[in-house]
């Protein structure tokens, strides 16, 4: 049986095996040279795939390469900035709100966090709905913390333990950002 042969290294002067594929060039695309690993990594060392293009033109390649060199638009060229669809399709998600439209009939929504268990534990030991303002959320801690205060209660231990609660539930909506 005959073993494959490896084609000879295509750099001048050089009879080794040229086991090692290397690109031709940019006006070459799927092209490549044979060359041995001494003469594949000369060649890799001094390889330029933009070697004679302009910075201009280095610049338009980069930027074609992001979209890896296909066509694109512009988003919203339209007067109406869709608006909505000129087929008569509806944008009940609210899709092209969410890309700079304004979907018909649609409203963008308010940008809103969920509310995690702790925080939700925290505004009902104050006594707050969910939608308290900063303000209201310190209005309602400086009342109970004067009339939970020892103070007031002549050292009622339960009291003590009410203003220790109220105290936690100010400090944790205070550190998610509600106050």
């Amino acid at each position: 049986m005959r073993k494959p042969t490896c084609p000879v290294c295509q750099w001048p002067g050089c009879n080794q095996p040229g086991t090692h594929r290397a690109p031709k060039g940019r006006m070459a695309e799927g092209e490549y040279w044979q060359y041995c690993i001494d003469h594949v990594r000369a060649y890799n060392q001094s390889y330029n795939y933009f070697a004679g293009m302009s910075d201009s033109a280095v610049y338009a390649y980069q930027k074609d390469a992001l979209t890896g060199h296909r066509p694109t638009w512009r988003m919203g060229t339209r007067e109406e900035g869709g608006a909505k669809a000129t087929d008569g399709r509806s944008d009940p998600f609210g899709f092209g709100a969410e890309m700079g439209g304004h979907a018909s009939g649609f409203q963008p929504r308010e940008e809103t966090r969920p509310i995690r268990t702790a925080e939700r534990q925290a505004l009902e030991m104050l006594g707050l709905e969910m939608s308290a303002t900063p303000a209201e959320i310190k209005a309602r801690f400086k009342e109970l913390v004067k009339k939970h205060h020892p103070d007031v209660n002549g050292g009622d231990t339960s009291a003590e333990e009410r203003l220790r609660n109220v105290i936690q539930a100010h400090s944790t909506l205070k550190k998610a950002g509600f106050c």
